[in-house]
């Protein structure tokens, strides 16, 4: 089966990719391309399905790195393969024609930066924890190490959850008003004390309060389970793991 790769005009002058789940050699719950190395997936077949996505992005499976993700706003910078052990960090970001930098997800926000001008891209993974700790605004700091000025970097949000999708309580709600009022914004009553987050608002709240362009594809990884991994569908199926979709860059 073809890959499917969701692409933005927005960063149309760079090789990139919102990978689907479509076209892997994956089976069972993770049915497609499962590129997470942390699921209890086969690592062969993981294994296939990455170098399915480095084939797509005209490199070789050593020159696709991503990192092992925690929820944190540490940023790394990438000069060549990285090799296993994987480094913790939830950004990468490089300045060296012909590695693929990605991020996985699995229903937080995958985004894909670039500065065409100063040839600086970058990758981040930023769930509702990392995206309200700084993960987005570390990773333009990290590209402007590089060369790269927020004026002239582009980020697009791919596939994540949308606010309906997204129920949360009383307490996330009051955490993210105590750190800005108009974070009510982002917030929709649901039933009862629960409310609805708009996580894909809120990045782009944050990036374009950075000073970079920003859109987001608006596509539903919770709603849309023939083309997407879901943390929280998976939860809430009762199922006892998940596939993580990849995103990817490239210069």
């Amino acid at each position: 089966m073809t890959l499917e790769i969701i692409t933005s005009t927005l960063l149309s002058s760079v090789r990139h990719g919102f990978f689907t789940r479509k076209g892997g050699a994956s089976s069972g719950i993770f049915a497609g391309l499962n590129c997470g190395t942390g699921s209890s997936d086969q690592s062969e077949i993981v294994s296939i399905n990455r170098g399915r996505v480095a084939d797509a992005m005209g490199v070789g499976a050593e020159h696709l790195s991503t990192a092992h993700q925690t929820h944190s706003t540490d940023v790394i910078t990438v000069t060549g393969p990285l090799h296993p052990p994987r480094p913790r960090a939830d950004a990468l970001v490089t300045a060296t024609p012909g590695q693929v930098i990605g991020v996985l997800t699995a229903d937080c926000q995958p985004v894909l930066f670039a500065d065409e001008e100063a040839g600086v891209i970058g990758a981040a993974h930023a769930g509702w924890r990392g995206a309200r700790d700084g993960v987005l605004e570390a990773t333009i700091d990290a590209m402007e190490g590089l060369g790269a000025s927020r004026s002239t970097i582009k980020a697009v949000i791919g596939p994540t959850i949308s606010q309906r999708a997204y129920e949360v309580g009383p307490e996330f709600f009051e955490d993210f008003l105590a750190d800005d009022p108009v974070n009510a914004r982002f917030f929709a009553n649901g039933d009862g004390d629960r409310l609805h987050f708009d996580l894909p608002g809120y990045g782009l709240h944050r990036l374009r309060e950075a000073g970079v362009e920003a859109e987001w594809t608006r596509h539903c990884t919770y709603s849309d389970a023939t083309r997407f991994y879901s943390f929280r569908r998976a939860t809430h199926a009762r199922e006892a793991d998940y596939g993580r979709l990849i995103s990817t860059i490239r210069l």
